[in-house]
C-alpha cells in the first residue's frame, strides 16, 4: 500500500491549490474525455464486465448519465436524492444525450458563487470546489473502467488527473478504508455496500492516471 503518511505527488503545491479552488475547466475536459470513450462503445461490448463491481459496460454507461445529471442537480442546488443511481439510454442516443447533459452541468456551476457555497451530496455535505472536484474523478475513474472493460485507451488530461487524485486523497487519506466502512455500516445498517475498496499499491513514479485509479481501489 502506498504510505498514508507520505503526501500524494498532487495533493501539495501552489498549483494544486489552484485547480482544487476552482476544477470547473477540469470537469470539462473529463467530461470531453468521457465522451469520446462512451461514444465509442459498440453494442457487442455492452455486456462485458468492467472493474467497477457489478456493473457491465451498459450498467455503467447509465450510472454515468447519472452522475453529470447529479452535477447539474447539485450546481441548481436541487435534492440530488431524486437523481436516481443509473438512467439507462439507448446506446444511439447516448452521445447526445451526453452533450446536452454536460452543457447543462457546466451551465450549472456557471456562477463562481457556486464554488464557495455549501452543497448536499449523495454521502455528505461539502464546499460546492470540493464536491465539484470529486465528480471529476468519478468521471475519469468510470471512464477508465469503459476504457479498461473496452480496450480503449483515452487521452488523459494532466490537469485532470491532479484534481482527481488530490481531490481523493482529502476524501479517503487512508489506503486501508476498513474502519471507515465498519463505522458507516454501524450507522446505516448491513444494507451499506463500501463505495471503495483499498488502495492498490503502484509504484510512486507510476502513470498518474494509474495512480489515480489505484487510490480508489482498482488495480491498474
Amino acid at each position: 500500500m502506498t504510505d498514508s503518511t507520505s503526501p500524494s505527488p498532487t495533493t501539495t503545491g501552489t498549483a494544486t491549490t489552484a485547480l482544487l479552488d476552482d476544477p470547473r475547466p477540469q470537469l470539462h475536459e473529463a467530461l470531453a474525455t468521457a465522451a469520446a470513450t462512451v461514444a465509442g462503445v459498440r453494442t457487442d461490448e455492452l455486456s462485458l464486465p468492467t472493474p467497477c463491481g457489478a456493473f457491465d459496460v451498459e450498467g455503467l454507461l447509465a450510472h454515468l448519465v447519472a452522475v453529470v445529471e447529479r452535477i447539474e442537480t447539485i450546481g441548481r442546488t436541487a435534492d440530488v436524492g431524486e437523481v436516481p443511481d443509473t438512467i439507462a439510454v439507448p446506446l444511439d442516443e447516448l452521445p447526445a444525450r451526453w452533450a446536452e447533459s454536460s452543457a447543462r452541468a457546466e451551465a450549472a456551476w456557471a456562477d463562481d458563487n457556486h464554488l464557495e457555497r455549501t452543497v448536499r451530496v449523495p454521502w455528505d455535505t461539502m464546499p460546492g470546489r470540493d464536491a465539484l472536484a470529486v465528480y471529476v474523478n468519478e468521471l475519469t475513474v468510470h471512464t477508465w473502467d469503459i476504457a479498461r472493460a473496452t480496450g480503449r485507451t483515452p487521452e488523459w488530461d494532466d490537469e485532470v488527473l491532479v484534481v482527481s487524485e488530490a481531490a481523493m486523497h482529502q476524501v479517503l487519506p487512508d489506503p486501508v478504508r476498513a474502519p471507515m466502512w465498519a463505522a458507516f455500516a454501524d450507522a446505516l445498517g448491513d444494507a451499506f455496500d463500501p463505495p471503495f475498496a483499498d488502495a492498490v499499491e503502484v509504484a510512486p513514479d507510476a502513470p498518474a492516471i494509474d495512480r489515480v485509479v489505484a487510490w480508489n481501489g482498482r488495480r491498474p
